[in-house]
């Protein structure tokens, strides 16, 4: 019998949310996008650069694509198994509407194998194994606008693993004129990224590191689709930021950090943000050590002299690294702690102290 339960939803552990109808069982059925059906009832999912071969009765790589009779369906779709109000600065993003409060999902499944996964229990699972919500795009944006939220963000997992369901909500949230962003590992085709780039406001995409070895050794993928996502994304007009998770004599090499750095500059430009990020023992890496400070901070000077202009430091709350400074008279215009804005000195997009353009967006 199938298992349904009531439940409350607290929001940052004080707010209450809402009542939903909360089921252990996936209630919808929607077909995926981008497959071509093959010979034997077998499918070749599209979506990624992994291009799963699925025979009948099986998923795919990402867990939540599975091979039903020959036809290949999104099992995520009307499914979330998480749903928050989040302050924005935790997807994160600090050039983006600061304070704003996001209103962020989140369906089971990945596309990639990081050992160091922070959501691994939902990421490294399938929709089929997770308590899911029974919540349509429609009813999505119903609770949106109930909680006045501007802002929805597809987070937690992975956002391509639940495609579908994302690209329904954001073509809603569009015409309501509530703004749509994700926090991706970037690991998708180009065709379906450029679908989702019709709708898509915001991106912060995981550029986990910036070596072959590292992503097939840590992540179990390969980097170049990335390179080529950031790339899709800025061509778009997306407003894009980017997290680098440093993980100790994984990573961290400083000739690694800039080539990166000097790969965004080349590619992206200079105003696009990116956030060291600090890491903590996790998944498949409880061994290892915490990222030391002055590394992330090592990293933040590289980026520097290569000549970004926003280069924040992530995951150490109270570090000056938090907060944005004016690129021009180095002055701070966004004070933070943590996921809290204490201060803002930007007008009309520009410096406060000096007039210089601060590049973002920074009013709903």
């Amino acid at each position: 019998m199938r298992r349904i339960l009531l439940i409350v939803l607290i929001v940052l552990g004080v707010g209450l949310l809402t009542w939903h109808v909360y089921s252990s069982q996936l209630l919808n059925s929607q077909e995926a996008l981008y497959y071509d059906k093959l010979p034997g009832k077998k499918v070749q999912c599209r979506l990624c650069p992994w291009q799963c071969v699925i025979s009948r009765g099986e998923l795919g790589f990402c867990r939540a694509r599975k091979n039903i009779a020959g036809t290949l369906i999104a099992l995520g779709y009307g499914a979330p198994c998480s749903i928050h109000i989040d302050p924005i600065e935790k997807k994160p993003f600090f050039n983006y509407y600061p304070a704003a409060e996001a209103f962020s999902i989140a369906s089971a499944g990945c596309n990639l194998r990081c050992k160091f996964c922070q959501n691994w229990e939902i990421a490294q699972v399938s929709p089929l194994n997770t308590d899911n919500f029974n919540l349509s795009p429609r009813e999505i944006i119903n609770q949106v606008i109930k909680e006045k939220c501007q802002v929805i963000a597809y987070t937690y997992s992975e956002p391509t693993n639940f495609y579908e369901y994302m690209l329904d909500i954001c073509k809603l949230a569009r015409n309501r004129g509530i703004k749509n962003v994700y926090h991706s590992n970037g690991y998708i085709n180009p065709e379906p990224l450029k679908e989702l780039c019709k709708y898509l406001d915001a991106a912060n995409i995981d550029l986990k590191g910036f070596s072959e070895d590292y992503y097939q050794k840590i992540c179990g993928a390969h980097l170049q689709p990335v390179l080529d996502s950031l790339v899709i994304l800025k061509q778009k007009g997306i407003w894009l930021e980017i997290t680098n998770l440093i993980i100790p004599r994984e990573n961290d090499r400083p000739e690694d950090i800039r080539k990166m750095c000097q790969w965004i500059v080349a590619n992206l430009g200079r105003d696009v943000p990116i956030h060291f990020s600090r890491f903590y023992p996790t998944y498949q890496l409880k061994n290892a050590s915490p990222t030391p400070i002055k590394t992330l901070e090592m990293a933040r000077e590289i980026a520097l002299k290569e000549g970004l202009h926003y280069v924040y430091i992530g995951n150490v709350v109270g570090h000056p690294g938090e907060n944005t400074y004016c690129p021009k008279c180095q002055k701070v215009i966004i004070k933070r702690v943590g996921y809290a804005v204490l201060e803002k000195h930007i007008t009309n997009g520009l410096c406060a102290y000096c007039g210089t353009a601060i590049a973002g967006k920074w009013s709903l």
